[in-house]
């Protein structure tokens, strides 16, 4: 089952409290204080493992304890200390406080081990309270309480290029096309219920991840459909694939616009990111009406039609367009960087994407390095 967002009361230990204790032994008559002290308790820990994909395993947990520590004993013996507990999460988790909604914590990088509640204090006995004037101390310390967050664990996805588009818009097809992800693929909406996660190889060297989330419809951003339960996870791309439907009953300037608008409604961060748009299904459409189409929508969008994948051969006679810039130029955060028709079905025009995704990455990652 996929669970990407869970809410947890989590605790640290106690520390265990000091001991009063006296040296009481045969032939000794002024033994002295001898209360050892009392254990830390148990920390909490996350870990980030590439093996877990989900939160299911968290899911039904109401409250995760470290242990407590154990109290001292005579005999100057320390107590023992409370054993740890462990949380592993899925990379891209972030850990948000209920009570503020604060992000404490974002959780990416694979192997890493993070100490989130330090374990309270342990006691210490009543031996460290001797003194001259005060030679049988009948106090020792309690131990430090532990801390509680009541937390909410969101998983979202690390991926450089998210697809996003109506339902049925064929993202499902693309991502099984150009990837080793197999997701359910069928001719009605809202096919896909969780995101998926594809990577796509680009020669034998390189690869970037693509991320499948459910369609986006309009109102998504208010509740409407199941968009904004996974917007959430296309937040952490890099790059963002616009699908537009040419054989869907809705203009594909009207389908391109809620697009955006939904994203902008959504998170302000999201609308700025980089994007590309794909003009699906064009497979059932005559090729004469497929250029006229994409020339209209471009009009539209106030662009012009320029073969500028020129490095990568339309298959099918079918021309592919975009803007007369070359990849790696910053261009306007509102403007798509191209604009290619494509059939996932039909394999029209998909190698020619996966390049220019390809490099499209590429170029963005670059100039977020510079």
């Amino acid at each position: 089952m996929f669970v990407d967002s869970v809410e947890l009361m989590i605790s640290s230990g106690k520390g265990g409290a000091g001991a009063i204790s006296f040296w009481t032994e045969k032939f000794v008559t002024n033994g002295g204080p001898d209360g050892g002290d009392g254990g830390r308790g148990g920390s909490v820990f996350f870990k980030v493992d590439n093996n877990t994909d989900t939160l299911s395993s968290l899911r039904g947990r109401k409250h995760i304890k470290a242990e407590n520590g154990r109290p001292g004993e005579g005999r100057k013996c320390y107590g023992r200390k409370g054993k740890d507990i462990t949380i592993t999460v899925p990379p891209g988790t972030s850990v948000i406080d209920m009570e503020t909604g604060d992000e404490l914590m974002d959780l990416v990088n694979e192997g890493e081990v993070i100490l989130f509640l330090e374990g309270g204090k342990g006691g210490l006995g009543n031996m460290h309270f001797k003194s001259s004037s005060n030679q049988r101390p009948t106090y020792a310390q309690p131990g430090l309480p532990g801390i509680t967050k009541q937390v909410r664990l969101e998983m979202k996805l690390i991926a450089d290029v998210g697809l996003v588009g109506y339902p049925n818009v064929g993202k499902s097809t693309l991502i099984s096309t150009l990837s080793n992800a197999k997701p359910q693929v069928a001719n009605y909406e809202f096919t896909t219920l969780t995101p998926k996660l594809g990577v796509v190889h680009v020669g034998d060297f390189d690869s970037f991840m693509m991320a499948d989330i459910p369609g986006i419809i309009e109102g998504a951003s208010d509740g409407r459909g199941l968009g904004l339960a996974f917007l959430k996870h296309i937040e952490r791309t890099k790059t963002l694939l616009l699908m537009i439907d040419a054989a869907n009953y809705r203009e594909m300037k009207y389908q391109y616009e809620t697009l955006l608008v939904e994203l902008q409604r959504y998170s302000e961060t999201l609308a700025t990111r980089k994007h590309a748009v794909a003009i699906t299904k064009i497979d059932s459409l005559p090729q004469d009406e497929v250029n006229r189409l994409t020339e209209n929508f471009l009009a539209d969008i106030g662009l012009e039609a320029n073969d500028t994948l020129h490095t990568y051969k339309a298959d099918r006679m079918y021309v592919s367009y975009g803007l007369k810039k070359e990849f790696g130029v910053k261009l306007p955060k509102e403007k798509p960087l191209f604009v290619l028709p494509i059939s996932s079905v039909a394999h029209i025009n998909t190698e020619p994407l996966r390049y220019a995704l390809g490099d499209f990455v590429k170029s963005v990652k670059e100039e977020n390095e510079a």
